[in-house]
């Protein structure tokens, strides 16, 4: 069963004035343009079964994290229709879903609410988020206290603490200290192993060969390749040493 479609998907944002040479030339590259708009996503179709773990990859502004909060429902296609099934637990950028005045023991339960999960459910899982995050000693600081690192973890504790079916994640692989990626890889790893669906945004390809089966590269938000994890990687890798090649 799929539980994430996407059926010619385009996102797009009217054009801002460009007020300097330096912004011609930076948005002449990262972005996709038409009639006055330009497209983050432009006609992406694409499916995710249930059970797969699938990586994004592709290079800054290729609409990566674009796709994820489709799929989260978090944006809505300009045009096309996207589709997600069941429980979906988003891991955005870092702070999505948190206030920066609440402490993080209320952050818990506020990102719970967002999710669609009640009080109750989140009292009985505020125990195993806070252990997770191992920041017992700050959980009741307000969040504007915490550290990026901090953040992430109860960032990351949450959305996978919760019996969610979809565990999307952007960038989470890259964020903290090696034993937090650790953390959060055992944990992704016992997800896929259980039958959860995972869709990851990364930079780091490493752990998306070990980590996922499939991988979607995106450029200037189009689909380039769909397929193994090792092949597509490969490719991206490949594509990325000619661009840098001397003399290119």
């Amino acid at each position: 069963m799929n539980v994430i479609e996407l059926q010619d998907v385009s996102v797009r944002y009217r054009e801002k004035k460009i007020r300097s040479l330096k912004e011609a030339v930076v948005h002449g590259f990262t972005e996709h343009r038409r009639a006055g708009y330009f497209y983050s996503l432009h006609e992406v179709s694409l499916a995710i079964q249930h059970g797969e773990a699938v990586g994004i990859i592709g290079p800054n502004g290729a609409g990566k994290s674009t796709l994820l909060r489709v799929a989260a429902g978090i944006i809505a296609p300009s045009i096309g229709v996207a589709i997600s099934r069941g429980a979906v637990a988003p891991v955005m950028e870092l702070g999505t879903g948190f206030e920066a005045e609440l402490s993080g023991r209320e952050n818990i339960f506020f990102n719970g609410a967002l999710l669609g999960f009640s009080r109750a459910y989140m009292r009985s899982r505020v125990d195993d988020i806070i252990a997770f995050s191992g920041i017992e000693a700050f959980i009741d600081a307000p969040l504007r206290t915490y550290s990026t690192g901090m953040t992430a973890r109860l960032a990351f504790a949450v959305a996978t603490a919760i019996e969610a079916e979809t565990i999307l994640l952007d960038e989470i692989l890259a964020v903290g200290d090696a034993a937090f990626r650790s953390q959060c890889s055992a944990r992704v790893d016992r997800f896929v192993g259980n039958g959860a669906t995972v869709v990851v945004v990364s930079h780091e390809l490493e752990p998306l060969e070990s980590l996922c089966t499939r991988a979607i590269w995106l450029s200037e938000g189009r689909v380039v390749a769909d397929g193994p994890v090792r092949e597509v990687i490969a490719r991206y890798r490949g594509s990325v040493r000619a661009v840098g090649a001397p003399g290119d």
